[in-house]
Order: C-alpha cells, then sequence, then structure tokens
C-alpha cells in the first residue's frame, strides 16, 4: 500500500495569511491531480494553542528566525499563525478534501514545536506511524508546505521508521527563512535515504498506486 500525506495546506501558509510562503497556492492544483492516483490519503495539520511557545510574540525583544532554548529543544521563532480552530488554521478552499481519510495534528503542545506528521520525537506522538502500519502502508508519498520544514521532517522520519519515503519535488514550497534553506534541506534529506520524485512520474499511466 502507498499513502499521500499532505503537510500543512492551511490559509496561513497562503499569500496573505499570517506566514505566506511563496507560490504555496500554486501547487494545490498539483496536489488535486495527485489525490486521483492513490488509494490512501492523509494530511496534518499545524494546530497551535494561542500561546506557543514558538510564537515571536511570547518572547519580547525577539525576532522572527531567532532561535531559543525551550524546554531543552533549539526552537526557532514565528510569527503567530495556525492557531487552533481559526481561519487560518483550516485548510485552503482550493484543496480536494473528501479523499482524505484522516488528519493528524502537529504542535498542539505549548512548550513543544513539531515540524513532523509522526510528532517531534520527544514529548508528542501524533498517531500516524500506527495509523499508516495497521493499513500496510509500505511507501509514502509527502506533498504540501514547507519543504523545509514539514515536508523535510515528515519524510526523513518515514524513511527512519521504515517506509519508502518519497517527496514530490514540484508539489512543494519551501519557506526559505534564510537563503539556501531548500537546498540544504533536499541535500539532508537524500542524505536521510528520501527518495526525489516529481508529480509527473506519478501521474503518468503506470500502475495502480493503491
Amino acid at each position: 500500500m502507498k499513502a499521500l500525506i499532505l503537510t500543512d495546506l492551511q490559509n496561513d501558509f497562503m499569500e496573505g495569511g499570517a506566514l505566506p510562503i511563496v507560490g504555496a497556492q500554486q501547487i494545490v492544483p498539483k496536489i488535486n491531480q495527485l489525490q486521483h492516483v492513490f488509494g490512501l490519503i492523509v494530511a496534518t495539520k499545524d494546530w497551535h494553542p494561542a500561546d506557543h511557545q514558538s510564537f515571536v510574540d511570547q518572547h519580547p525583544g525577539k525576532r522572527v528566525g531567532e532561535r531559543l532554548e525551550i524546554k531543552g529543544q533549539r526552537q526557532t521563532l514565528w510569527p503567530t499563525h495556525c492557531i487552533q480552530g481559526s481561519k487560518g488554521a483550516q485548510f485552503v478552499s482550493e484543496l480536494q478534501t473528501h479523499k482524505i481519510a484522516r488528519i493528524f495534528f502537529t504542535g498542539v503542545d505549548r512548550e513543544w514545536d513539531c515540524y513532523s506528521g509522526f510528532g517531534n520525537g520527544l514529548q508528542t506522538d501524533t498517531g500516524l506511524y500506527n495509523y499508516l502500519k495497521e493499513r500496510r502502508v509500505s511507501h509514502v508519498f509527502v506533498a504540501g508546505l514547507a519543504t523545509d520544514y514539514y515536508v523535510k521532517s515528515t519524510a526523513m522520519n518515514a524513511a527512519k521508521l521504515g517506509f519508502e519515503s518519497y517527496v514530490v519535488a514540484d508539489a512543494c514550497k519551501a519557506v526559505n527563512l534564510f537563503p539556501g534553506d531548500e537546498g540544504r534541506a533536499y541535500a539532508q534529506m537524500i542524505g536521510a535515504g528520501v527518495n526525489i520524485i516529481r508529480s509527473e512520474v506519478l501521474l503518468a499511466p503506470s500502475p495502480s498506486l493503491h
């Protein structure tokens, strides 16, 4: 069984959102196409409490992009975004959601940031690993936002957990908080055994991915 994991396709990461990613809206039609060739699709949502400690507003005098040690974990500071239940935390309206079997929530603990759909390996476990294993998933394909954070962490964790892990490169966009972040992310993923693929390979006539 092969599964498609859609990461954080939420309003706050789109143009006009609290933490906009350049080109994020452009990948949504491609992601909708990809959904037609997978039998199992799951998605993640960044789902923060309003006082999450990764928000720069919680640390007067600090700036977006600075890193602090919080509860023993080095965490990057971000604008306030994807507050639980807010419009910004909802899926972008253009995303087709009827095939999404289950949504997994990340960043729910105010003390711990989490970029992986599987959990951060410290204090959180989203349940995604057990969900996929129960359905005998062997290959996972990750698409969405953002290449250099959620996509990277989810794909690398998938490889570490024993899945054949792929990132659909042209169905992802990067934050690029610092110059070169996207390139470094791909190098890290490849080094961790993640395969990089393009959507046309998956969309071409081929054996079913169900």
